[in-house]
């Protein structure tokens, strides 16, 4: 009966998991020490979860304070926006995905600020302080601006660029790049993209 019910558990599992790949995944755990999984948290005791190399883990970044300063960035945002003749609401839906609008937020790979620049795309668009969020948003939005160039203005091999590299999308066949945590930022990216399009 025990094997049944763990092969049950697992079969239930391995059907839910496609579908909760394109939802965020927050994680509570209870004073009692039992775990809860939503994507539709209730309060602000939910951290949520990102699928990095080492598996799910909790996400560093301050979700608290996204109303407070997507409000503070939005100039620099919408003057990025229209310098670079990028909709302002492909700029917020990227900024969300990568940073949560955290000035200070900072991944496991080193990439740091608003739109998450790595040191060669800091360097290579001329931001001399990543975590200054105007220099930020304006290297990110011009990183961006030139891989919708790139590929034709095809949003989402743009977005699996801004994520991957260009050049893994080019060696890909001009492709989304084979890699789970690629594919699942494109999804998300363009969901976010999606809702505030009807905002704006």
């Amino acid at each position: 009966m025990k094997k049944r019910l763990s092969f049950f558990l697992l079969s239930a599992t391995l059907f839910v998991l496609p579908f909760l790949a394109d939802a965020d995944i927050y994680k509570y755990v209870d004073q009692h020490g039992r775990v809860h999984l939503t994507d539709r948290p209730s309060h602000s005791g939910y951290k949520r979860l990102v699928k990095t190399w080492k598996g799910w883990q909790e996400a560093k970044v301050d979700y608290r304070n996204v109303a407070r300063n997507r409000k503070k960035y939005e100039p620099a945002i919408a003057g990025a926006a229209k310098a670079n003749r990028l909709p302002e609401a492909l700029l917020h839906a990227v900024i969300t995905a990568e940073s949560a609008y955290d000035p200070d937020a900072v991944s496991s790979a080193g990439a740091v600020g608003l739109m998450q620049l790595m040191p060669a795309t800091a360097q290579r668009y001329g931001v001399g302080n990543r975590r200054d969020p105007n220099a930020n948003v304006s290297g990110g939005t011009r990183y961006l601006r030139d891989l919708l160039d790139l590929f034709d203005n095809n949003v989402v091999l743009a977005l699996a660029a801004y994520n991957a590299g260009e050049n893994a999308v080019i060696k890909h066949g001009r492709r989304i790049p084979p890699y789970a945590e690629t594919q699942t930022y494109v999804r998300r990216v363009l969901k976010y993209y999606n809702e505030y399009k009807k905002q704006m």
